[in-house]
């Protein structure tokens, strides 16, 4: 029996998962986290973390599969073990197919930027492109307007926040009478209708807002582009509430696409990266 370590290690967030499959498929052990901005460090807090807790031995594992954008940094193997380096392309795709159960779909990873994967079971998972535009900018656009460090301080804020005092709707320039085949309450602008009694509350949502709504439009075109309809999110920012809120929201604007955030969605990339190292022992 196959036990894989899975690590993303990303820019300020690191992650890892234990994979083992005993022949009834794979067999996800519950996943965990740390924070740190150096990625050696990181790594290996993660792995004494993880492995501590679960109480595994050096002998226990495998092999590791390391992802993500700190991973170049980790230059040889780790306490002895192998390690094989995918590209986080790759585990975006497999995880958010695993995690969702589907056999093709857009996987769309929210971290500090957006990344959009075509993911295909059994074929190529292709990267799309991506925006800027992802949880690093709700975090940086945050602490500027509203001096937030984290993001369930913005989610605080933003309880008590109110789109109409912040956001241009189709209804705020078009005649109701008119409105034969948009809805009035759809974007037309954000941040196009500041009111001077803007609270910081209001200031949060409309923060939230522009980033899920951003992702939301980018990730309806690049589906369409390759003729699928379900789209997987995926990613930290996929924790808030308001995340789940406004996609559910975006279901029912007629766009033709179906978003769904499945469990564990915050470590998928992670767990299609060990997925990857049970595909390669021939476990898969």
């Amino acid at each position: 029996m196959s036990l894989i370590i899975g690590i993303d290690v990303g820019g300020s967030t690191t992650k890892i998962v234990g994979v083992r499959d005993d022949g009834g498929g794979p067999v996800l052990m519950t996943p965990q986290h740390v924070t740190a901005n150096d990625p050696i460090t990181a790594t290996y807090g993660a792995f004494g973390k993880f492995t501590l807790e679960n109480g595994l031995n050096i002998s226990d594992i495998t092999k590791v599969m390391m992802t993500g954008v700190g991973s170049s940094y980790i230059k040889k193997d780790l306490y002895g073990l192998e390690c094989t380096r995918i590209d986080e392309f790759t585990g975006i795709g497999v995880g958010g197919l695993h995690l969702s159960g589907l056999p093709e779909a857009l996987i769309v990873s929210m971290g500090t930027g957006t990344a959009l994967v075509h993911a295909r079971r059994g074929g190529p998972m292709t990267y799309l492109g991506g925006t800027g535009v992802g949880g690093g900018s709700l975090m940086g656009l945050s602490k500027l307007l509203l001096q937030a460090e984290t993001v369930n301080h913005i989610a605080e804020f933003a309880e008590d926040g109110d789109l109409e005092n912040i956001d241009l709707r189709i209804k705020d320039i078009t005649a109701s009478d008119a409105l034969e085949t948009l809805s009035g309450d759809l974007t037309a602008a954000n941040f196009g209708n500041v009111s001077d009694v803007a609270t910081k509350g209001d200031i949060a949502l409309g923060v939230m807002n522009m980033v899920f709504e951003t992702v939301a439009m980018v990730s309806v075109f690049a589906a369409r582009s390759v003729g699928v309809k379900n789209i997987i999110l995926t990613g930290n920012v996929t924790q808030l509430d308001y995340c789940h809120r406004k996609f559910d929201e975006m279901n029912g604007m007629g766009y033709g696409v179906k978003f769904s955030i499945p469990d564990h969605s915050r470590f998928s990339t992670v767990i299609g990266a060990a997925l990857c190292g049970l595909s390669e022992n021939g476990d898969r």
